[in-house]
Parts: structure tokens; C-alpha cells; sequence
């Protein structure tokens, strides 16, 4: 019996709660993925290879920067960052390409819709899937960071749920968007998008060292809002505005959430 089917078979015969729902999606997802695990290891080590390559190789050459009135090293500044990065793409991994594959070819969502599955069901299984994939990255860059003496506050212990965080609202914006792509042409846009979230997200420097109207801009992106929230944690400068950066995530993550429910009911219900 192929995962899908079992999976079916399974939600006929009980009616499942939303959170049932969302471990039966993430349990059919694990066992299509199980044979291939080593497909995840691309995203986890991209940001490791610029964390050696950058945050310790260029830091030899840079004093470091100040947060919160301290001085800390290159490689403790951009660390975070990287995570921050790390929980963006490997949520975007699956809430993209393999999110459009099921939707446009696979056809996966329509035969789990013969199933009591609703398309909110698998918006929210298929969401928590990429947070699985995304919070597991971040998690084993955490132990990277405190393994290398990056991690300098017990705040650190909350990195793990802003990376989350950070998931849940790139995962969700990501499937939203994906709904419109139109062929596999339309995924350029992702690069295009990413990339320059990547780079003037205050990673590799401070904010202040853009241009002021530039900062600006920099400062409403939601990767932006991702790494300060995590520098804030790992090097516990800590303050009332960090909830700024939880507010502006959970309000993506929702807005999201509501447009990729509409999409799929009008995609695949209408």
C-alpha cells in the first residue's frame, strides 16, 4: 500500500481534528522522503560553508562589530544571520518546488480531497512539514554556534522557536505565492526575491552601514526582522522592540495562512 494510499485509507476511517490532520500530512511526507534524506543535506550545509567561509575566514580581517554597546566578533555577528537564513530556505525548499509538484503535476492534493482531508488540512500539514524540515537546520546550526562559542546568553535557548517563527512565515507566504506560479519559469521569481532578502538582511553588517532610505527598506523585509530577532537572542540584547519582530512574523504567517487556504479552495474545490 503506497504512503498516499495508507494515508487515505487511514482518514476514512476516522474522522481526524486539525491535529491529526497535520501528523497524518508530515507522517506521508516522512515516509516518501525516508529514501532520500540525503537530499535534505544541501539547504543544512549552505549556510555552514558561509558561516567558515566568511564568518570565520573574513573575520580574521574584521575587528567585529558593537550590538547593544558591546563589541562581538565577525563570526558571532553573522552566525545568527546564517540561522536565520537556514530556517528561510528549508521552510521556502518544500513550501515551493515540491508544494507546486503536488499541486500542478503530482496531483497529490486532489486525491487526498477524496479523503475527509480539507484544503486548510493540508495547507496546515503541508506547512508544518516545512517548519520540520526548516526548524531542523536551525537546530543543528544552533549546536554549531554553541559549539563554536558564538552563543553568548541563555536567551540562546530561544532561537529555536523565533527559527520557527521564521519558518511558519516564509513557509506560508512561500505556498501563497506558489499557488499563482504558473510553470516551473515562474520559480525565478524565488531567486529573485531571495537573494536580495539574503544579502541586505543585515547579515555580513550592521544597518547602519547602508544608505538611510536604504535602511529603511531593509528594516520592513521579514529576513531582516528573522536576524535581528535572532542576534537579539544569541547575544541577549534582548529588548521590548524584539517584540516588534515577533509581531511582524506572526502577522505574515497569518496573512499566509488565510491566503493559501482561499487559493487551494478555489484551486482545487471551484
Amino acid at each position: 500500500m503506497s504512503p498516499l494510499t495508507a494515508a487515505a485509507a487511514t482518514a476514512q476511517t476516522r474522522r481526524l481534528g486539525a491535529l491529526g490532520a497535520v501528523g497524518l500530512l508530515v507522517q506521508r511526507n516522512y515516509v516518501v522522503y525516508r529514501s532520500a534524506w540525503w537530499i535534505f543535506l544541501s539547504g543544512f550545509l549552505e549556510p555552514v560553508f558561509y558561516l567558515f567561509s566568511i564568518g570565520v575566514g573574513v573575520g580574521q580581517l574584521v575587528q567585529g562589530f558593537e550590538v547593544d554597546g558591546r563589541t562581538i566578533g565577525y563570526a558571532a555577528f553573522v552566525a545568527p544571520g546564517m540561522l536565520a537564513a537556514a530556517a528561510m530556505n528549508g521552510s521556502l525548499l518544500d513550501s515551493t518546488f515540491n508544494f507546486f509538484f503536488k499541486l500542478k503535476y503530482a496531483k497529490t492534493f486532489e486525491q487526498m480531497l477524496a479523503t475527509p482531508l480539507t484544503t486548510r488540512d493540508i495547507a496546515r500539514g503541508e506547512l508544518a512539514w516545512s517548519l520540520l524540515r526548516g526548524g531542523t537546520y536551525s537546530l543543528a546550526f544552533l549546536l554549531i554556534m554553541v559549539a563554536m562559542g558564538l552563543v553568548a546568553s541563555w536567551w540562546a535557548v530561544l532561537v529555536l522557536p523565533a527559527a520557527l517563527l521564521i519558518g511558519v512565515a516564509f513557509g506560508a507566504v512561500g505556498m501563497a505565492l506558489t499557488t499563482y506560479m504558473r510553470s516551473w519559469q515562474d520559480f525565478e521569481y524565488v531567486t529573485l526575491a531571495t537573494l536580495p532578502l539574503f544579502l541586505f538582511s543585515a547579515t555580513f553588517f550592521p544597518l547602519e552601514a547602508f544608505p538611510t532610505w536604504l535602511g529603511w527598506v531593509v528594516e520592513a523585509t521579514p529576513l531582516y526582522r528573522g536576524v535581528v530577532l535572532v542576534r537579539e537572542l544569541t547575544t541577549g540584547a534582548v529588548t521590548a522592540d524584539s517584540v516588534v519582530s515577533v509581531v511582524y512574523l506572526v502577522v505574515l504567517s497569518v496573512a499566509g495562512m488565510l491566503v493559501v487556504s482561499r487559493r487551494l479552495d478555489r484551486l482545487l474545490l471551484g
